[in-house]
């Protein structure tokens, strides 16, 4: 049910507990098995992570903000074409016609403008409702689906049903596919610079840093399939679709997983080689890695792109040497001697750079996603914030008890500090753990950047008759003060100067009766009426009075939704 994905390019045109010698793992376990409160505790705090993320991922990123014919129209020819409005510019993935005897036509035939997706209808169109179903992704390479419907003649009275609710096992294993990458990323790459060139006595804990980095690489194969069944609506048994692994490169979530292959392989060289060659991959591989996060994702839409993609890229850099580190870190204090005074040494000295680095950088996009305080509790990308805030300021805390207390007593041998120290570091794992599980729900959530956006955007109506035609915007589509505009035209498209124009809108089925705003000519040959608040929204009756002479006036009208 795919389109053709040719046609779709043409439009660019995230240890020691005891006597030295304790492997890591027993170190992990003797922290948590003592204590099994403790462990259940996180493992209740982990589940409570997983729920809030899977809540959050219903949400849609670009918006639809008109269509022609209009949703819930009923005209009385079958349209020569149909046309989708969207808030930012996206790319067809699926078009579909549900006719009124409940069959489906692939619609394959279509042209982009920038924001609008005009697409040519089959042949035929018979009497009755019919839906208009659309997949489509938005630049931050997210996929976004709906529909809208219009009847022809008079509507059926049984009208046909489109589905387009969310395939949770695929949002799921999207989800979980993210966060395995993230763990490659930080820990794994991250993990492995941190080897190469900040701790290498942190060389024990390499089995573990060289297994996540694999994790990372089969996750980054994986998301870009689960990437395509999102896409195009596919259930997970068909992930093994070709069909669908290129939808999955055609978005611009492919070239972030193709920059995170190749830091991905860099990683795994840099594993096998301690010499320069070592050095050099893993620091080629960190940069990868940081840079291919900005390369999709809410910010690569966001702007200023030349502000925001470099906060990413910094962002996911200092994350990766910070967390990296944590393993290697305990591995050298748990060894003991000058390796791990060493190790403590670089760390503490080079942390606060990096911690005031990422707070600058997730500050600066905090503030151009959210732009008003207000939607911190208003939207699910603002709860989600909040919630990895949260963990931050206990991670954060951990950070500053290790470097101003257990720091200095490990360095001089206390072995009471040290262990405390390398327990410490486990906890700021878990947790690192955690705030990785909820970033990763962000690809489900809009930013209210985004949302903004949408809800300015204008609700638009194509009015055409024997004797004139319109074309007419609410700006913005919602309730509240409106700007109306309108360009007339004769029915030949060519142009026409009336001697008037009155726009009058009426609701009647929340009572309120037609008001009456006279409209003014602009410069640019649009009529205009600024004096107009629609006290709520809903469907609207926008009727507009062309005084083409004196003694002709024509009026046309339709229906248009406006939003809350």
């Amino acid at each position: 049910m795919s389109l053709r994905f040719e046609e779709r390019r043409k439009r660019s045109g995230s240890v020691k507990a005891g006597a030295i010698g304790v492997p890591a793992a027993s170190v992990v376990r003797r922290a948590f098995v003592r204590d099994h409160p403790g462990r259940a505790c996180i493992q209740v705090f982990l589940a409570g992570i997983l729920w809030c993320c899977l809540a959050a991922a219903a949400m849609a990123h670009a918006s639809l903000t008109g269509s022609v014919p209009a949703d819930g129209a009923v005209v009385d020819t079958p349209p020569q074409s149909l046309s989708l409005s969207f808030s930012e510019p996206v790319s067809p993935l699926v078009l579909r016609l549900v006719l009124p005897d409940g069959q489906a036509r692939t619609l394959g035939t279509f042209v982009l403008r920038d924001r609008v997706l005009e697409i040519v209808p089959p042949d035929g169109l018979g009497a009755g409702t019919h839906v208009l179903v659309w997949r489509v992704v938005s630049e931050d390479g997210h996929p976004v689906a709906g529909s809208t419907v219009f009847s022809i003649g008079a509507p059926s009275s049984a009208p046909p049903v489109a589905e387009t609710a969310a395939d949770w096992p695929v949002r799921i294993a999207l989800w979980l596919a993210r966060v395995a990458l993230y763990v490659g990323l930080f820990f794994g790459i991250g993990g492995l610079f941190s080897v190469r060139w900040l701790i290498p006595g942190g060389a024990d804990g390499l089995r573990v840093i060289r297994g996540v980095t694999l994790l990372g690489l089969a996750a980054a194969v994986l998301s870009l399939g689960f990437q395509g069944l999102d896409a195009l609506g596919v259930p997970l048994s068909g992930l093994m679709d070709r069909t669908v692994w290129q939808a999955g490169l055609a978005t611009r979530f492919g070239l972030t997983v193709i920059v995170l292959l190749a830091a991905f392989c860099l990683a795994v060289v840099a594993s096998f080689r301690a010499a320069f060659a070592g050095r050099a991959a893993s620091l080629a591989s960190l940069l990868a890695g940081g840079g291919a996060l900005a390369l999709s994702g809410h910010a690569s839409s966001a702007a200023p792109q030349w502000l925001t993609q470099p906060a990413v890229f910094v962002h996911a850099i200092t994350i990766a040497v910070w967390i990296g580190a944590l393993l290697p870190l305990a591995c050298a204090v748990r060894r003991g001697g000058d390796a791990g005074r060493q190790a403590l040494d670089r760390f503490s000295r080079l942390i606060p750079a990096c911690v005031a680095a990422l707070a600058l950088a997730g500050l600066l996009l905090a503030v151009v996603q959210i732009q008003a305080f207000g939607a911190l509790f208003s939207t699910a990308y603002g709860a989600v914030l909040l919630v990895k805030m949260a963990l931050l300021a206990v991670l954060f805390s951990l950070v500053a008890l290790n470097r101003w207390v257990f720091t200095r007593p490990a360095a001089r041998g206390d072995r009471g500090a040290t262990r405390r120290l390398v327990r410490s570091i486990i906890v700021e794992t878990m947790i690192v753990l955690a705030v990785l599980a909820v970033a990763a729900a962000w690809r489900f959530t809009p930013p209210p950047r985004a949302l903004a956006l949408a809800a300015a955007q204008p609700a638009s109506i194509h009015i055409h008759s024997d004797k004139a035609m319109a074309e007419i915007a609410l700006t913005p589509g919602r309730a509240g003060p409106v700007r109306l505009s309108a360009v007339i035209l004769s029915p030949d498209f060519t142009p026409l100067s009336p001697k008037e124009v009155t726009f009058v809108l009426s609701n009647p089925e929340a009572g309120i009766e037609p008001m009456r705003r006279r409209a003014a000519l602009q410069g640019d040959g649009t009529w205009q009426a600024t004096d107009v608040i629609l006290p709520l929204a809903g469907r609207w009756r926008v009727r507009i009075d062309i005084l083409v002479s004196d003694f002709e006036l024509v009026r046309l009208q339709e229906t248009v939704e406006i939003a809350p």
